[in-house]
């Protein structure tokens, strides 16, 4: 019998007993009604209820009309129903436009039957259980996890201590912490990714010095006897002079008497010798030997290119011994002092490039090299003092600038690196989400190193080529219980999780 004939027969017997209830209770021959109601309203009620009941049914087997799509729009998908899609307008090939996809149409990229959901939030909102019965899902269930996202599993449903579901983890799903969110979630949540790449990477160290004269270029012009100047040359503070150039004459009794001394001994080293232990210039003792002759006074000259810097000379004055008459500096190279504090020591060292400004010329920079950290650190401001060497040709740096000084520490060779914004810093490590394709993101601990210029060195972990997520990493970590992949929240934990993934206990 039908379901139809089974529902129409059941709806006469009811009515049929209800009519012979009231006619017996009413005054006239029963028998004689209950012959006409069975030859005649009897049938023709069976066959009014089968034609209802039929109706009803074919209006419940009747296709739902689909409702409106509502919600801005997410993404636009190929019109054929291809997996093609992009975030903004767009055409195929031969001019038709992409379907918009709005937010209560949240699709998967795969042709799914039904309304897609992410995988991570499946059983949601079902009782315990509900999401394991057969025909609800073809996928088998390896194990339930905390919905929280804590390192805490359960073989059979359960809620936590909020009341909320623990989620089914299904076969195929559990990779290994591999998150996977739907096309329109990503949409939404703003996710964006770019390409790991090897780069230079140079954190500048900035540090404030001054300009200061080379030590090694300095030469100072003073007697190793008393003497007398007969004749200053004009040369004054600030002049710059050649090697050789004559500064000043001057008599020196001593010296006379020691080169009366060496011309009776030519040929003997000991008086040349005293001669130069007087620093008498080399040319000088030379035009003794060739003349045989002793000067009446001699000229001194200068003994290197420079500035001079300091005059204390004048015409006709005594110089006694040790007195200070010149002082010439070559400005051609300078050094630059910085103090850098003692935090940037770490990143610093000698060789590394330098680039120096000074507030005279703020259009211009000094390329330099540091060559020297000095060993001890200064108490009062904890710093530590380095010099850095630079060409001054064109002597447009002057002793004691200010000096802005910037040095480009690392080695200069390329490494992985990725944006700062694509690492998540736990506290205790630090994590990338690396993007697999098709919603795919899978969390991996990296190992970082030096950062700059919004770089971050990964030294393990990621490799030159790999997809990172730089920007809504914390929405996924938030929306698809990243937490609980961080934590290795992965394998079941007693033998009956394990019977149910299907290994061996």
């Amino acid at each position: 019998m039908t379901r139809p004939a089974w529902i129409a027969g059941t709806l006469a017997a009811l009515a049929a007993g209800g009519l012979g209830y009231w006619t017996g209770r009413q005054d006239g021959p029963v028998p004689a009604f209950v012959e006409w109601a069975r030859s005649g309203y009897v049938p023709a009620l069976v066959e009014r209820a089968r034609h209802g009941v039929a109706r009803l049914l074919s209006a419940a087997q009747a296709p739902a009309l689909p409702k409106p799509a509502i919600g801005p729009v997410v993404y636009y998908r190929d019109p054929d129903g291809k997996p093609v899609y992009s975030a903004s307008p767009t055409v195929t090939a031969d001019g038709r436009e992409f379907r918009a996809v709005r937010a209560s149409e949240d699709v998967r990229f795969d042709d799914g039957d039904g309304e897609a959901i992410p995988a991570d939030m499946a059983g949601h909102g079902t009782e315990p259980g509900e999401a394991a019965k057969p025909g609800r899902d073809a996928r088998r269930i390896l194990y339930y996890r905390n919905p929280m996202g804590l390192a805490d599993t359960s073989p059979v449903p359960k809620k936590d201590s909020m009341g909320m579901d623990y989620i089914p983890v299904y076969a195929g799903e559990d990779e290994g912490g591999v998150v996977k969110m739907s096309p329109g979630k990503v949409q939404r949540t703003g996710v964006r990714t770019e390409v790991a790449e090897r780069r230079v990477l140079s954190v500048p160290v900035r540090a404030p010095g001054s300009v200061e004269e080379d030590e090694r270029r300095i030469s100072v012009i003073a007697m190793r006897t008393d003497a007398f100047i007969e004749k200053v040359e004009p040369v004054t503070t600030g002049d710059h002079v050649h090697k050789g150039q004559p500064l000043l004459r001057l008599f020196a009794p001593e010296i006379n008497a020691v080169a009366a001394q060496y011309l009776t001994s030519i040929g003997y080293e000991g008086g040349r010798r005293r001669l130069e232990n007087l620093a008498i210039p080399p040319e000088v003792i030379d035009e003794i030997e060739r003349t045989h002759r002793v000067p009446p006074s001699i000229t001194w000259s200068s003994p290197r290119d420079g500035v001079v810097v300091e005059r204390n000379v004048s015409d006709g004055m005594k110089a006694k011994s040790g007195d200070v008459l010149f002082r010439i500096v070559d400005h051609t190279r300078v050094w630059v002092l910085a103090d850098v504090p003692e935090r940037d020591l770490a990143g610093v060292a000698e060789g590394q490039k330098a680039t120096v400004r000074v507030r005279a010329f703020p259009d211009r920079t000094f390329s330099g090299t540091v060559t020297r950290i000095y060993p001890h650190l200064m108490a009062e401001t904890r710093t530590a003092r380095l010099r850095i060497e630079l060409p001054n040709p064109d002597g447009a740096l002057r002793p004691s600038m200010y000096a802005d000084v910037e040095i480009a520490t690392g080695d200069g060779k390329p490494v992985v690196a990725v944006p700062d914004d694509a690492v998540i810093d736990t506290g205790e490590r630090q994590v990338v989400l690396l993007d697999r394709g098709e919603g795919r993101f899978e969390p991996t601990a990296v190992k970082v190193g030096l950062r700059g210029r919004g770089y971050v060195e990964i030294r393990e972990g990621v490799s030159a080529g790999d997809r990172v997520v730089t920007a809504a990493n914390f929405l996924i970590d938030a929306e698809s219980n990243l937490k609980a992949a961080l934590q290795g929240m992965t394998a079941p934990k007693d033998d009956r999780q394990t019977a149910n993934a299907g290994g061996a206990p």
